[in-house]
């Protein structure tokens, strides 16, 4: 008889787990952290957020991996199984857009660097909405998520499963103001990686 497949994890997980003998402490965490929806703990959290890590992959099983922030909250609870966020103008490339075009598994990952340290793993399928499209199917989505911007599209996420980050390693980072006005010593995004720098008057010599 062919036993039905785990209702959590993948193939290469539980067999990576029966060969280094973890499978028991992975059944419990499955057992005891993961849902297939989000708690209100969850949603809670979730509206505090100013950030989200995306990971995304076309139908070659190409992956990338990207960031999106905005004020907290941008990130909109439909409900225990839905969300959406918005996507702005960006560099033009679309490249996480477009994989889910391909491929709409969508792993999102929401970490608090600063008062809890804590995470939490999203994954679903994802669908791309325009911004009158999916108001008429969720009136109420905020109407002024970026102060000045307007959404490009909307990204909807059916969430399959939701489960905490282990906080152990998450560090903790000290908020600051953003830099405001332009810095002439700072090179361009574009140019960042690809234009020879010089080091500030005021690093310390490393020899």
């Amino acid at each position: 008889m062919t036993l039905p497949p785990p209702p959590f994890g993948s193939a290469g997980e539980h067999q990576l787990q029966q060969h280094f003998g973890t499978a028991d402490r992975a059944d419990r965490f499955y057992d005891q952290q993961v849902r297939r929806h989000l708690t209100h703990e969850m949603r809670d959290f979730i509206g505090r957020q100013a950030m989200v890590f995306l990971a995304t992959a076309d139908s070659r099983g190409e992956c990338d991996a990207s960031l999106r922030a905005g004020p907290p909250g941008f990130v909109h609870v439909i409900d225990a199984n839905t969300l959406a966020y918005p996507e702005f103008r960006g560099n033009g490339v679309m490249a996480s857009a477009g994989n889910m075009l391909e491929n709409p598994h969508l792993g999102m990952l929401f970490v608090d660097f600063t008062h809890h340290h804590v995470g939490l793993h999203i994954n679903g399928a994802a669908r791309l909405y325009h911004d009158g499209d999916l108001r008429r199917i969720h009136p109420g989505l905020p109407t002024d998520v970026a102060p000045g911007r307007s959404p490009e599209m909307w990204v909807h996420l059916t969430v399959e499963e939701a489960y905490i980050h282990c906080s152990k390693h998450i560090p903790h980072l000290a908020p600051a103001p953003r830099p405001t006005g332009r810095d002439v010593t700072r090179p361009r995004d574009s140019d960042y990686f690809t234009k020879p720098r010089t080091a500030p008057a005021h690093w310390p010599d490393p020899r």
